[in-house]
């Protein structure tokens, strides 16, 4: 087994999804032997802020916020386990594992308390991690477009759409369509043919049976609300209207957490919309975070 303070694969800056952001891209190795990619930008004696991308998503879609971000923070984007460019391993697709990996890149990466940003199923692996005990390392959170476990439930799907028995496995051609209108369906605002087919060839790597582990964390609900205030840091929420009453919920009960609903966004609001995002998580870097830690 190799440990996770093992040397950093550093390659020549990457020019991130061809656009004009350039971030070193690195790697590490986890405590159970996986190489993980992520990129790094920014002074590495600045505040650190870690993003965490969703189901099968690749760290560049944050390219925005790592342009807007890395003149005075360091910024790192982790790849998750078989996405993006890390290894496409045969073992460790559990809430768990995933949490680990991302205090273990903290760990590897980060000096002091950093701001950690999820997004879809990043705000779960993000919040694994803090369950686990990673709330001493939180200078504050900022969760995106997912559940959290606050009330209300997320509707149930009709019976008749469940089954105990997993759905067939589709072909090559049948799952390259469904992950391209699933990629489609993510924005508000079409990004363009090139960026989704890039995203598309990127969301396909993994098994389909471990996509699907990835989609079923065996957790009750409560256990995602515990995380989030398992740390009386600042937490941002910055949500579509499917979870405003849950925003609402979580700021009447968490000592320092506040919402943001993007009305007209797409899943990826923060690409739809980067520049009013951007302002967002720059206003809670510089004010409630800044305020709060020292």
């Amino acid at each position: 087994m190799v440990g996770v303070l093992g040397g950093a694969v550093i390659a020549s800056a990457t020019t991130v999804s061809g656009g004009t952001v350039e971030a070193e891209s690195r790697s590490f190795i986890t405590s159970d032997g996986a190489r993980l990619h992520y990129l790094e930008a920014g002074p590495s004696g600045a505040r650190t802020v870690v993003f965490v991308p969703g189901w099968t998503m690749p760290a560049w879609i944050f390219e925005a916020q790592i342009e807007a971000l890395s003149d005075r923070y360091h910024v790192l984007a982790l790849d998750p386990r078989g996405q993006g460019e890390s290894e496409v391993t045969r073992f460790g697709y559990t809430h768990e594992r995933r949490g680990r990996d991302i205090g273990e890149l903290i760990d590897h990466a980060a000096v002091g308390n950093v701001v950690l940003v999820g997004w879809s199923l990043g705000v779960l692996d993000s919040l694994a991690w803090v369950a686990d005990g990673g709330a001493d390392r939180i200078a504050g959170l900022v969760l995106i477009d997912n559940s959290i476990g606050e009330e209300p439930a997320p509707r149930a799907a009709p019976a008749a759409q469940r089954s105990a028995a997993p759905p067939p496995e589709p072909t090559p051609p049948e799952r390259r369509e469904r992950r391209t209108a699933f990629v489609a369906s993510m924005f508000a605002r079409d990004p363009g043919a090139d960026y989704r087919a890039r995203l598309t060839d990127q969301a396909l790597r993994m098994s389909v049976e471990d996509e699907r582990r990835l989609l079923a964390y065996d957790v009750p609900r409560e256990y995602w609300r515990a995380a989030v205030h398992a740390t009386d840091r600042p937490v941002l929420y910055v949500v579509r209207p499917r979870w405003r009453e849950q925003g609402e919920n979580l700021v009447r009960t968490h000592p320092d957490a506040s919402m943001t609903v993007f009305e007209d966004a797409g899943h990826a609001l923060f690409v739809d919309e980067p520049e009013r995002f951007n302002a967002l998580l720059q206003d809670f870097l510089d004010t409630r975070v800044a305020r709060t830690v020292h």
